[in-house]
C-alpha cells in the first residue's frame, strides 16, 4: 500500500456522520453517491451527483396542479418528507397531500412499493437496524411503524396530536418523536414502541430534528418561534440549550469534520445556515445560500452539507471547512427534505427510470421590501416569492418576514408599484411569534405581476403585503420590488 494511499485513508478518517453513529467509518465523495431532494409543487425527486454537482434527472411521483385535483388521479400529492435505509438501498419520500409513503430502489430509481398512512404524513425513516420504518402522520396523533420488508403497517405509537419527525437514536435504542402541534417531544424505547421521556419544547411547532453520532445530543427546530434546542440524548433527556436562530428555522442536521462536530441550522427567514459547535453551542459560522433554504444533510465524509432551496428551485453545496458555498444545482420546484445517501449506486450510472426536469424547472422569483426604508432585513428584502409553473398556472410561495407577531395580514395586487389604489387579496394569513409566514396561493400570478410585453403594461398588478383591519387591507407595508 503506498503511502499517499495511506494519507488518503487517515484524512477521511473522522468518522460518524448523520444519521450514522461515531464508530462508523467515513465515505468519500464518489459517483456512486447521490443527494435526494423532494419537491412539493412539482411532485418530484431530484437525483444529484455530488463528484460533479450535477443532476442527474428527476423520479417524478405525481403531476402538476391543477392535474393533480382529480377524483381518479393516481400520482403522489405535495412530495415533502425523505428518509432512507441503514443499507442505502432504498430511500422513503412522504407524500403530504395523499397521504403516502414511496419506497424507491437506489440504485434503479424504481419505485418498489407504497404504503398509504393516515392524514398528512411528514417524515419517514428506518430503524437503525433496517426492521421498521417509522412515519410521523402529523395530521392525527400517532407514528405509523410499518415492517421494513412489506412495507405494512405492524402497530402505531399513539403521541400528542401532531407528531412532526423522528430520528434514533444511533445505537437504535430510542426514537426522537418531536411535535408540530403540542410543546413536547417524546422518548420512545424503540424495542417496544413505549413513551420513556418527554422533553418540552419552547413551542408547538417542531419540524425536524436531528441526533449527534456519539449518541449524546439530541438537536430540533421550533419554526414558528425562530429557535433551535438541544437536549441529552439519553435519562434523564435534560434540556441543554436554547438558541434564537431566526424566523422560519426550518432543518438541522450534524456535521463531524477536521475541526469539531457541528450542527448546521436552515433560518428561512434570513435565507442563511447558521453553524453551531456541538460542545459549547458558540455560532462559528453564518453562510449565506439563497432564498428559503429547508431540508440539509451531510456528505458521507462530512465535507459538505447539501441545502434545499425551497424559492430558489436550488441545492447549495457547502464545503463545511471553509463554510462557503461551492455549487448551486438546479433542481424542481420548491424542495423540502434532502438526503445525501453515500454509495447509494453500488455499479451502473445509476440514470435508469430518471426523467428530464421539464416544467419542474420553471420558476419566476421576485422579492418585496419594506415601505419603511428603516424596517428592512439585514441582508435583503423581508419577502422572498417564488411562482413555481404549472402549465399555465403557478403555485406562489411567499416566504414572509419583518411584520408585526401573530397579527393577520393579506397578500394581495394592487394597481400601481407604491402599493396604492385597490387591493385584490390573493392570500389571507397570520404571522407566527416571530412575525413570519409561509404564505401560498394558486392562479395565473406570473402573467400579471411580471410582465415584460411593454403593450402588456397597462394591465400589470404588483404584489404588496398589508395589514387587516376591521376585515380589509389597511396601509400597505410591503410592496413588490422592481
Amino acid at each position: 500500500m503506498s503511502g499517499a494511499f495511506v494519507f488518503a485513508l487517515s484524512a477521511c478518517a473522522f468518522a460518524g456522520q448523520a444519521p450514522g453513529a461515531d464508530a462508523a467509518p467515513d465515505v468519500p465523495i464518489s459517483h456512486r453517491d447521490r443527494v435526494y431532494a423532494a419537491e412539493q409543487f412539482s411532485n418530484t425527486v431530484s437525483v444529484t451527483d455530488p463528484v460533479d454537482n450535477r443532476l442527474v434527472g428527476v423520479i417524478r411521483l405525481g403531476d402538476p396542479s391543477p392535474g393533480n385535483f382529480s377524483p381518479l388521479y393516481r400520482g403522489q400529492v405535495l412530495v415533502h418528507g425523505m428518509g432512507f435505509s441503514p443499507d442505502h438501498r432504498t430511500l422513503a419520500v412522504v407524500s403530504i397531500g395523499s397521504n403516502s409513503v414511496t419506497f424507491i430502489d437506489t440504485a434503479t430509481n424504481a419505485v418498489k412499493h407504497v404504503t398509504y398512512v393516515g392524514r398528512s404524513p411528514h417524515e419517514a425513516f428506518f430503524t437503525p437496524d433496517g426492521k421498521e420504518v417509522w412515519v410521523t402522520v402529523r395530521g392525527e396523533n400517532y407514528v405509523s411503524v410499518l415492517d421494513a420488508q412489506t412495507f405494512e403497517e405492524k402497530t402505531r405509537i399513539t403521541t400528542p396530536a401532531g407528531p412532526g419527525m423522528q430520528i434514533f437514536s444511533p445505537d437504535g435504542k430510542y426514537g426522537y418523536v418531536c411535535s408540530s402541534f403540542n410543546p413536547e417531544t417524546d422518548v420512545v424505547s424503540v424495542a417496544d414502541h413505549r413513551i420513556v421521556g418527554k422533553v418540552k419544547q419552547d413551542s408547538p411547532f417542531c419540524p425536524n430534528i436531528a441526533a449527534t453520532p456519539d449518541g449524546k445530543q439530541v438537536w430540533f427546530t421550533l419554526k414558528d418561534v425562530g429557535r433551535t434546542e438541544v437536549f441529552e440524548a439519553t435519562p434523564p433527556f435534560a434540556l441543554l440549550k436554547s438558541i434564537d436562530t431566526g424566523p422560519i428555522t426550518n432543518h438541522v442536521n450534524i456535521v463531524k469534520n477536521a475541526n469539531g462536530m457541528f450542527a448546521y441550522v436552515t433560518v428561512g427567514g434570513q435565507n442563511l445556515v447558521k453553524v453551531f459547535r456541538t460542545d459549547t453551542f458558540a455560532q462559528v459560522a453564518t453562510i449565506p445560500v439563497g432564498n428559503l433554504p429547508h431540508g440539509i444533510w451531510p456528505s458521507g465524509d462530512g465535507a459538505r452539507v447539501y441545502v434545499g432551496l425551497e424559492n430558489g428551485d436550488a441545492l447549495a453545496a457547502i464545503d463545511t471547512l471553509s463554510n462557503k458555498v461551492i455549487a448551486q444545482i438546479p433542481i424542481g420546484q420548491a424542495p423540502q427534505a434532502v438526503a445525501y445517501v453515500p454509495d447509494a449506486v453500488p455499479s451502473g450510472d445509476g440514470t435508469q427510470n430518471l426523467q428530464a426536469l421539464g416544467v419542474a424547472g420553471n420558476a419566476t422569483h421576485l422579492q418585496l421590501k419594506s415601505t419603511s426604508s428603516d424596517a428592512n432585513m439585514p441582508g435583503g428584502a423581508p419577502t422572498s416569492v417564488a411562482l413555481f409553473d404549472q402549465g399555465l398556472l403557478q403555485v406562489l410561495q411567499a416566504s414572509v418576514t419583518g411584520l408585526k407577531p401573530k397579527q393577520p395580514y393579506v397578500l394581495g395586487l394592487a394597481d400601481h408599484p407604491d402599493g396604492s389604489g385597490e387591493i385584490e387579496s390573493l392570500a389571507n394569513f397570520m404571522t407566527n411569534p416571530a412575525g413570519s409566514a409561509i404564505v401560498n396561493a394558486i392562479g395565473q400570478i406570473r402573467q400579471v405581476v411580471s410582465v415584460n410585453d411593454p403593450q402588456a403594461m397597462a394591465a400589470r398588478r404588483y404584489l404588496v403585503i398589508a395589514p387587516q383591519v376591521d376585515g380589509k387591507p389597511g396601509p400597505v407595508v410591503q410592496i413588490q420590488a422592481l
